[in-house]
């Protein structure tokens, strides 16, 4: 039988790139059509940002909320992750929108350079968020920038503020990051086993390497990332007209690694969540 695969999609990201492609999505009504669109076409996972109406990355709990709302309606079962991302936001502010209870949101354990700055999650920050996310009943999604932060999501669970099947994303192209080379994702995938053998694990290709690290994770037995937030373009050639199109193309790439689009039913049973109601 054929695998399933959590596709996950990223909708708009932190740093603005309406620039790049006018196909990102922005408002929040812009967002749950994007959304819509890339659920129809396979994507049982959204990964959300929000902006303010300068375009700047916001921590509006108003604006997540609208959002959220506006997926869980038009979206029947759909997992949604809020990001609690650093850039463009303060520390204190990054946390601000989980009361809200979203399904997932993102954590990043530990700090790392960036091209231009760093992305700063210090362990007590960390911790925090972490205590927040298990009194809201809400699933981190570990974010692995670096190396260290594989293990300090370990230690995280040892401390008993993560659980052990824990859901892992390796972010590979990031410069000064984790490179996007197979023997990287290769070790990393090894390391996770020895560490969180409960864990399930989806791995990020930044830019032009987005659709290589998907084209791995469909081998490997992983789920995928893909969306404008990451990567706006379809290939070398040709900015992508939507997210449902990056969705579309790991879509069509499943026969060929004997694997099936998830439901949005089969994404949470993987990844141990309850049903929608």
């Amino acid at each position: 039988m054929p695998s399933p695969v959590i596709i996950t999609v990223a909708i708009t990201g932190a740093v603005p790139k309406k620039r790049d492609n006018p196909a990102v999505p922005v408002t929040p009504d812009q967002q749950i059509e994007s959304t819509h669109e890339a659920f129809e076409a396979g994507a049982s996972l959204v990964h959300i940002h929000v902006r303010d109406a300068d375009e700047n990355p916001s921590s509006n709990p108003e604006l997540f909320g609208r959002v959220q709302e506006g997926v869980r309606k038009h979206c029947p079962g759909m997992i949604v992750q809020f990001s609690t991302g650093g850039r463009g936001r303060e520390q204190s502010a990054r946390g601000a929108m989980l009361p809200l209870r979203p399904d997932m949101a993102s954590l990043a354990t530990g700090s790392v350079n960036f091209p231009k700055n760093i992305y700063e999650n210090p362990p007590e920050f960390v911790e925090g968020l972490a205590k927040t996310m298990l009194e809201h009943g809400i699933k981190p999604e570990i974010e692995v920038f670096d190396l260290a932060m594989l293990y300090n999501a370990a230690n995280l669970v040892k401390a008993g503020l993560l659980a052990p099947n824990a859901h892992v994303q390796f972010v590979l192209g990031v410069p000064n990051a984790l490179p996007a080379r197979r023997n990287v994702f290769d070790f990393l995938r090894a390391e996770l086993r020895e560490v969180l053998p409960q864990a399930t694990w989806v791995a990020a290709g930044i830019g032009r390497h987005q659709w290589e690290v998907n084209q791995w994770c469909l081998e490997a037995g992983g789920h995928c990332r893909t969306g404008l937030e990451d990567n706006t373009r379809i290939d070398a050639t040709r900015l992508a007209s939507s997210n449902a199109e990056l969705v579309g193309k790991i879509v069509d790439a499943c026969e060929r690694f004997d694997r099936v689009p998830a439901t949005p039913q089969e994404a949470r049973a993987i990844l141990k969540l309850p049903q929608a109601a």
